[in-house]
């Protein structure tokens, strides 16, 4: 697949949230939080510490904190998203590996323990061959 065909446009949001992460993830926005807070915090002696000083930051945060939960999550969503489908060309390229793998995303949980259990059940069988193997050949070096 190659990518010289033109590039679909994002939609608005998916525009909107890749800033929005990028953005909220660089080290200057936290300083402006930070400071803020700071100028939230001078201002309590000015506004007496009142309720509606409370208020303001209170509302002002959760409001960011319930937008950002869903920024979050749909970059995370396509992140992931594009992950999987690059392992499971890796998986459908390597000649060695098992296609029953691609998509193990889709399957319940009853599926995916049974998988696991066969993998868990590998894993045991080739420590216990390569003990062995470090067993025979300290032996064998003595």
């Amino acid at each position: 697949m190659g990518s010289k065909g033109k590039r679909k446009r994002l939609s608005w949001f998916t525009r909107a949230a890749k800033w929005a992460s990028h953005t909220a993830g660089r080290p200057m926005t936290f300083m402006v939080a930070v400071g803020i807070i700071i100028l939230w915090a001078m201002t309590g002696p000015i506004f007496k510490f009142s309720d509606t000083w409370q208020l303001v930051i209170n509302t002002s945060t959760t409001i960011v904190t319930f937008l950002m939960v869903f920024l979050i999550q749909n970059t995370q969503n396509r992140d992931t998203e594009a992950l999987q489908i690059k392992l499971d060309e890796l998986i459908r390229a390597l000649e060695s590996a098992h296609n029953a793998l691609l998509d193990l995303e889709e399957l319940d949980d009853d599926e995916l323990d049974l998988i696991r259990k066969d993998y868990l059940d590998l894993a045991k069988t080739a420590r216990a061959e390569l003990k062995t193997r470090r067993g025979n050949s300290q032996r064998s070096s003595r």
